[in-house]
């Protein structure tokens, strides 16, 4: 392989196309090989094709009948058929691979050997997965929509952490002397205390709740963002899903599906305003009432996944925000109309949640959700409410 310059994230996406390719080429390629595939790739690096090539083995293949498949893929994918040249992944390429099976796409030999049988080429297109991560879900035609749904299987959710009073012994220099076991491993060397041991403080996942808009104008963002939660839901515990319409629904338990399909089935048949009217106030309203100050907000990090439009009254929107603030740790509005050029939160809805959010990002994306998760993951304690929205 040429040795060149690697963008960091190279193995993504040159793994998500590889898998991809695989999958047509009729392998059985699990759900999560692609990420640990990325993974490897990373580690041995794209530099020499042996690496590359037994890292894909050992995480695409599962069959031994599928090794032959396999290898015309990684010939046609990484070496460009019969070069030592890596096929480029950053505008659209064609790619020939030699199958068993008859030529979906109509191409044929035009001058066959007619000493030998005639090869079967399926001819494959393929994009740059960083144009579908930036491109906007509303854009999107429903196959580049189902693909970014998978592709959020890439994304790595961690969740936000918070310290807890419990300490715990520490492998080097913690907070606090451990007392105890410094003692008793000076017993060892006849009192005296050679190796000081140390406490440091532990910590543990903070919870997160969710509030996705699933109103009629938030219907191009609204089962993109069903998948976010999903991935969300299912990745690790303390995660709260609700939908916001007309009325409020819970959703975790429907989302805590292995399954994305299957989730997202089951939540958008569990909720009866898909698509209706907006009425953010009274659903939060409800929502303090039943589940957010008695305990599902308290110290949680709230997110309103929502563009803001509302056809109630802004200002019980406005008290009802002011209660979630008051128990929640932060509040993080996700709005998919902030990408567009010259927006500003004028409508009424926006404006009056606006002075307790306290950090108002982007959704419209695969880049954004994957930055979303991030600014989740960051705690940045002290930072006054409303000092960031106009991040």
């Amino acid at each position: 392989m040429n040795r060149r310059p690697v963008p960091a994230d190279q193995p993504q996406r040159l793994a998500v196309g590889f898998a991809r390719l695989l999958r047509r080429a009729g392998l059985d390629v699990a759900g999560g090989a692609p990420v640990a595939y990325a993974r490897a790739l990373a580690a041995v690096g794209l530099d020499e094709a042996t690496p590359v090539y037994w890292a894909g083995r050992a995480t695409l293949v599962h069959r031994p009948e599928d090794v032959d498949t396999y290898d015309a893929a990684f010939r046609a994918y990484w070496l460009g058929g019969t070069g030592e040249t890596r096929a480029p992944v950053r505008e659209l390429e064609r790619v020939a691979l030699v199958t068993d099976e008859p030529d979906d796409a109509g191409a044929a030999d035009d001058d066959p050997d007619p000493g030998d049988e005639p090869a079967k080429v399926l001819e494959l297109r393929y994009s740059a997965t960083e144009v579908l991560a930036h491109k906007d879900f509303a854009q999107c035609t429903p196959d580049e929509l189902a693909e970014a749904q998978r592709l959020m299987a890439m994304i790595r959710w961690a969740g936000p952490r918070r310290s807890t009073r419990r300490r715990r012994p520490a492998r080097r220099r913690g907070d606090w002397p451990d007392l105890r076991r410094t003692v008793r491993h000076a017993l060892r060397t006849e009192g005296e205390p050679l190796r000081r041991r140390w406490l440091e403080q532990t910590d543990r996942a903070r919870r997160v709740v969710f509030l996705c808009d699933v109103s009629g104008s938030m219907a191009p963002y609204a089962r993109a963002l069903l998948r976010f939660l999903h991935i969300a839901v299912a990745g690790r515990g303390g995660v709260e899903a609700f939908t916001v319409g007309t009325r409020l629904t819970r959703v975790t338990r429907a989302l805590g599906a292995h399954d994305p399909d299957a989730a997202i089935a089951a939540a958008a048949r569990a909720v009866p305003d898909w698509s209706g009217g907006t009425r953010l106030g009274d659903a939060l309203r409800v929502f303090n009432d039943r589940w957010g100050t008695g305990g599902l907000a308290r110290g949680a990090v709230v997110v309103i996944l929502s563009d803001g439009w509302d056809r109630g009254d802004p200002a019980q929107l406005g008290a009802e925000m002011a209660r979630v603030a008051r128990v929640a740790h932060r509040i993080v509005w996700v709005n998919p109309l902030k990408a567009t050029p010259g927006y500003a939160p004028l409508v009424r809805g926006m404006a009056a949640a606006l002075p307790y959010v306290d950090d108002f990002v982007e959704g419209h994306s695969i880049a954004s959700l994957d930055a979303l998760v991030r600014v989740l993951s960051d705690e940045r304690p002290g930072h006054p409410r409303g000092s960031r929205v106009a991040r």
